[in-house]
């Protein structure tokens, strides 16, 4: 990444290439999944990968599987039934994020807003970007300049346990055309805007939906958990250590969050180094 601090990065173009080089200690492979991972004998780890549409095999003395946890059962099948009964607990949350291009902003300003919270709506929020100003990146400052303006919907079946929510939201995100988010999305501007003179026809210039069917990692809820101890959790049980293998990602914390992550990573280098993180 060019560049010397935060303002440089904003603008700047990564170089990925540089990051998956034989004469690096350490390489990122670029464009490969994971397939297989074993213990094999008592001092080495086997994983096998697929790239360019071929298979590779390497081995390490140690590995860390930091993947999304719930696929770590068929990565590597040997794990005891127990701990990929817990793996296969930890549902993500899905999400859908959109980014809705306006050729202006004049509505928000006439009505005094930033943003829309729609509780029931097809959207439950969206909002204006942030004015946020770093070395050569300029916010917009003027209602007249184009911007764009961010949704979020969370799918889910209402009256379900909640990871069984999450099941039912991510078969519907898999269902949904196109077509029905731009209808939503349309008419939900349309209607909250319509008083500052919103016309979704004439003020939309694009539209672009992500989503994210395995979004967030799950997280601790007192109506699906309830009294269970931490040593019960199906994260905790999830990460434990096997022979050679340590599990991370923020999923072994429960928490999507980027702190978790790293705590997790920490925590399972210390397990596989035998000391205490």
């Amino acid at each position: 990444m060019p560049g010397r601090d935060a303002r440089d990065v904003v603008t700047a173009v990564a170089d990925y290439t540089k990051l998956d080089r034989p004469e690096s200690p350490a390489r990122v492979r670029l464009n490969s999944t994971v397939l297989r991972v074993r213990n094999v004998g008592n001092d080495r780890v086997e994983v096998i990968y697929s790239r360019g549409g071929t298979l590779y095999k390497t081995t390490a003395r140690q590995c860390v599987l930091a993947c999304w946890n719930m696929m770590i059962p068929y990565l590597c099948p040997e794990l005891p039934d127990v701990q990929k009964a817990a793996l296969h607990q930890l549902v993500k949350t899905p999400l859908v994020y959109v980014s809705v291009a306006l050729k202006n902003w004049r509505a928000f300003q006439r009505l005094g807003i930033h943003a829309v919270e729609a509780p029931g709506s097809y959207f439950s929020s969206f909002t204006l970007n942030e004015a946020v100003d770093i070395g050569g990146y300029r916010s917009v400052r003027s209602p007249d300049e184009p911007i764009l303006v961010r949704m979020e919907r969370t799918p889910a079946k209402y009256g379900l346990p909640e990871r069984e929510q999450h099941r039912v939201g991510r078969a519907e995100l898999l269902a949904t055309p196109f077509e029905t988010f731009e209808r939503e999305i349309r008419g939900e501007l349309g209607r909250a805007l319509g008083g500052g003179g919103f016309d979704p026809a004439r003020d939309i210039e694009g539209i672009a939906v992500n989503r994210w069917p395995h979004g967030y990692a799950p997280e601790y809820n007192s109506l699906v958990d309830g009294d269970t101890p931490p040593e019960k959790m199906p994260n905790v049980i999830g990460r434990r250590r096997f022979g050679r293998i340590a599990i991370a990602n923020s999923d072994a914390g429960m928490g999507a969050y980027t702190d978790i992550a790293i705590e997790q990573a920490h925590r399972a280098v210390h397990e596989l180094l035998g000391t205490v993180a």
